[in-house]
């Protein structure tokens, strides 16, 4: 077991541990969503890489962990520069964690405050960030072979005997049955429960008896509509929200400081930590924090009921997270 002195819980919502990731994830319930703040390959940091070149492999052994921990439900979103990002990409894509959606932080002008040095640099001065959005692939186990969710439904229809034409029946619609959901192009819709439901109930109530149950993944029983929610990522698009994010630098007392010294180079703002869970996850769900820095993952989600595990190796930057968490604690309502 994890020592009383290597991590601190706060009303069974936010646990934070003094620790590698890799070494304390053991204890961590299965996530809804990861928020992976870590290296930019910048230096910002002691064990920063100075550049991008190696940043991928750096990650692999991370990545690895989330895929396995991970379900279809869960969301990751992977802050870094744009350079970073794609060159931890292929490495997220091998260990199939399916891309969604490139977000950027616009942090404005007020981020160089005319500091820039164009001449030298010879490049525009960078304000932005990205917040990128990847979603775990649901994977089906055929004759010792995986599938992608829109070939197993593809699979499972045609193992009915019956034509494609007839999963339009099934929906009760005229042909957006075949058209989205049995479609072998990039067209493809995910089935909604309902109308997933519904093409399993005609499969088995029609098809050839010899195959049932179909739409199985344990060959006893067909998936349930609660089930199929299950097979893929929680998402809600809130109303006006784009993909770029116009948000200042941190200042004023959101940012933590030691004197006049910021406590932690690239602190997140709570409003759009708050944002991105919200976003991917309900209420009671599991956020993780590997790279927990500041955990302003951590006091977002316990602001808004979820349930927190962050991991932080710097011991002076743990205790000032759990002191951070314990004051959000105390505080009764929402602050950001």
């Amino acid at each position: 077991m994890v020592s009383k002195s290597t991590y601190s819980t706060f009303d069974d919502l936010a646990s934070i541990y003094l620790g590698d990731f890799k070494k304390v994830v053991q204890y961590w319930d299965a996530p809804t969503t990861i928020i992976s703040d870590g290296p930019y390959g910048i230096g910002g940091f002691p064990g920063d890489p100075e550049t991008p070149a190696g940043l991928g492999e750096w990650y692999e052994p991370h990545i690895k962990i989330w895929s396995k921990k991970s379900s279809p439900v869960t969301t990751l979103w992977f802050w870094n520069t744009e350079l970073g990002w794609a060159t931890v990409h292929p490495f997220l894509e091998a260990n199939d964690w399916e891309f969604v959606n490139c977000h950027i932080w616009n942090k404005g002008k007020a981020h160089i405050a005319g500091n820039a040095n164009t001449k030298t640099l010879r490049k525009l001065p960078v304000v932005t960030e990205v917040c990128v959005q990847y979603v775990k692939k649901a994977k089906f186990e055929v004759d010792g072979n995986q599938l992608s969710m829109q070939d197993w439904l593809r699979y499972e229809w045609q193992r009915t005997g019956l034509p494609l034409t007839k999963t339009n029946e099934a929906c009760g619609v005229k042909n957006a049955a075949t058209r989205k959901y049995f479609t072998k192009c990039h067209l493809w819709y995910f089935p909604p429960a309902d109308a997933f439901e519904k093409l399993s109930d005609y499969a088995n109530t029609y098809g050839d008896p010899s195959g049932k149950p179909y739409f199985s993944v344990n060959g006893k029983t067909p998936l349930s509509k609660s089930q199929w929610e299950h097979m893929r990522a929680k998402f809600k698009c809130p109303f006006g929200v784009t993909n770029v994010w116009d948000y200042p630098p941190l200042n004023g007392k959101e940012r933590l400081k030691n004197g006049f010294k910021a406590l932690h180079l690239n602190q997140k703002p709570l409003k759009l930590m708050r944002l991105i869970i919200e976003m991917s996850s309900e209420e009671g769900d599991v956020i993780w924090e590997p790279f927990g820095g500041l955990c302003s993952g951590s006091v977002a989600a316990y602001k808004v009921g979820r349930k927190s595990f962050a991991a932080e190796i710097n011991e002076d930057i743990y205790k000032q997270a759990v002191k951070r968490i314990a004051h959000n604690a105390m505080q009764p309502t929402l602050n950001f």
